[in-house]
């Protein structure tokens, strides 16, 4: 019988199992008319120990340390007339026990907000004390006081008094009236407004490019997201180790009352040499030798040589990407390689030309938009629907493609994401010359989603969905390496490279003008840098641009995750759970990276 997914969701919900852990025995027992609320917070403030203790001085020590870290909990959450007292009982198992009655709380007055010359701008004053927070009438927490004055100096911050502090406060605790009165002393100190950028560090990169970065102009208010907002633009230029950007002194004002932003700048080395290997046993193996240089011409670039030598897919070729090009936020990358590709499907040998350029909207979310060329020889195994027998297409085509790409990341983490989501989308209009000629859009779309099971993300539920489609081309007139194909590492695992979807006679992977894929992974960390993975694999691949679910393959399997600084060393084992003549019987996949 085939096995079916949903014995495997069964295996899979049994799968997690979590260590009984034996609680810990509290530093002394807490006795009192406490609420539930504030009796929680004194546990976690007096905290508990490995045993109990062993004598009556052991204990009587306990109950003291108790006592101390009672009166400063509830000191700073306003219970100004607490009464506490050690007690100990037992003497063959002594008991360390703190008798609390916390009392009448202490209440908050109308904050006061005094300025120190020069005060800020009245819009100003007024707009950072309506953000102060505190309301009369609720509990006289220190916390709320403190984070009260923290608030006042960012508000001002914000609005360009970059040198904005505080002075000491002065809280009142009237015992008469229970109340607790607080009073702001702050030095606001002058408008701070901006001039450029003045690059400080001698290296490759050419000042002028770097004031070009700054998004404010001469004369407008500091503020502190616009200089953080530089800072980001040189960073994910991915070309310095170390980036600092700060204000100048107060000493550094210029003639016209504007002070510059410095920046320092810690460049990586200027030239790179890296190795790296990839293997699975649906896709093969491959080595990748690339040779890096960045700042080449004085404005963050980076020129990437490649070569690649893998059972799939070989290349050798280069790419320059200049960052923030023509405006912040804007890369443009220009590729060129000359490929060789050989899959069960068909085999290319071309040259490739790319232009491509990508806007960042926001911090990880970016769009992009060019054109690509490739021209060569391709030699395809293909299905005849007329005929209903294979037929062999040798021809040379050259193939002009826009590309047009979205990708909107709401995850928490770029390498390793526990919650949020993820969605790519592409449309790639087509023209084929040559041998053949042919005119396309080719369309594609995934989304990922992170859920985490428990709070603190040990255990992760990931789910993706991916869609595809051909409109306005024919099976046979679409290129072989245009059609959608299914199966492998980041696709359905347990099958091999293109091994799911329809085949020929011979088991060649046909391709198709529609793809529907699926998966869902349970991701367990196991603590020490480990992690594991079950999970389940679908995917379809049809001959009408509609996506078709109605003869879904399935893979299933497990993995293990070793995390490092740069992402997770993924190794995954799989098996087709409807195989079918030509299948392994397993799969194995070595990776960086999760799968999704």
């Amino acid at each position: 019988m085939t096995p079916r997914p949903t014995l495997f969701l069964t295996g899979l919900a049994l799968w997690l199992t979590w260590v009984s852990v034996a609680a810990a025995e509290p530093r002394a027992e807490i006795r009192g008319d406490l609420d539930s609320g504030l009796r929680s917070q004194l546990e976690r403030a007096i905290g508990e120990v490995n045993a109990a203790p062993d004598s009556r001085f052991e204990a009587r020590r306990r109950a003291r340390g108790a006592v101390e870290a009672a009166d400063a909990l509830l000191r700073s959450e306003g219970y100004y007339q607490a009464t506490i007292q050690d007690v100990v009982e037992g003497d063959d198992a002594p008991v360390a026990i703190v008798d609390i009655q916390p009392g009448q709380r202490f209440l908050l007055t109308e904050p006061t907000v005094l300025w120190t010359d020069p005060a800020p701008d009245p819009e100003t004053g007024q707009a950072v004390t309506a953000e102060i927070g505190l309301t009369p009438g609720d509990p006289g927490r220190a916390v709320d006081v403190i984070a009260a004055e923290g608030r006042i100096v960012a508000g001002l911050t914000r609005r360009g008094y970059a040198d904005a502090k505080t002075e000491p406060r002065r809280v009142v605790v009237d015992h008469e009236t229970f109340t607790v009165d607080p009073e702001f002393h702050i030095q606001a100190g002058r408008l701070v407004r901006l001039d450029g950028v003045r690059l400080e560090t001698r290296g490759p990169t050419n000042p002028a490019w770097v004031t070009g970065l700054a998004p404010w102009t001469a004369g407008d208010r500091y503020d502190p997201e616009k200089v953080a907002e530089l800072e980001r633009r040189l960073l994910e230029t991915g070309v310095y180790d170390g980036v600092g950007v700060a204000l100048s002194p107060q000493d550094q004002v210029t003639a016209d009352g504007l002070r510059p932003i410095i920046v320092t700048l810690t460049d990586r080395p200027r030239r790179i040499l890296e190795a790296g290997a990839t293997f699975s046993t649906a896709e093969g193996s491959g080595v990748d030798v690339i040779w890096t240089h960045y700042n080449r011409f004085g404005r963050a670039d980076t020129l990437r040589y490649q070569a690649r030598l893998a059972n799939i897919d070989s290349r050798i070729g280069a790419d320059l990407s200049l960052p923030h090009w023509r405006r912040p936020g804007r890369t443009l990358t220009l590729s060129g390689a000359l490929v060789n590709e050989d899959t069960d499907a068909y085999r290319r040998t071309a040259v490739t030309l790319t232009a491509d350029l990508r806007q960042r909207l926001g911090r990880t979310s970016w769009i992009s938009y060019g054109l690509g060329i490739d021209a060569g020889n391709y030699d395809e195994n293909r299905y005849d629907p007329l005929t209903a027998s294979p037929i062999n297409f040798n021809r040379d085509l050259v193939i002009l493609t826009g590309h047009g790409n979205a990708y909107i990341d709401r995850s928490d983490d770029p390498l390793d994401p526990t919650r949020g989501w993820r969605m790519t989308m592409s449309a790639q209009p087509t023209v084929v010359g040559g041998e053949e000629t042919a005119a396309f859009l080719r369309t594609e779309s995934q989304a990922t989603g992170y859920l985490p099971i428990r709070g603190s993300a040990k255990t992760v539920l990931a789910g993706r969905i991916r869609l595809g489609s051909i409109l306005g081309g024919g099976e046979l007139s679409v290129p072989s390496d245009r059609l959608f194909y299914s199966g492998g590492g980041g696709s359905v695992r347990g099958f091999a490279y293109q091994g799911v979807g329809p085949r020929l006679p011979d088991n060649t992977p046909r391709g198709g003008l529609s793809l529907f894929e699926t998966s869902v992974e349970l991701r367990q960390d196991v603590g020490h840098g480990f992690g594991a993975v079950v999970f389940l694999d679908a995917g379809s691949v049809g001959f009408q641009p509609t996506p078709d679910v109605a003869d879904l393959r399935y893979g299933a399997g497990l993995g293990i995750r070793y995390k490092l600084p740069f992402g997770p060393i993924r190794a995954d084992i799989a098996i087709p759970l409807d195989k079918r003549e030509g299948d392994a019987n397993f799969q194995v996949y070595v990776s960086i990276g999760q799968a999704f």
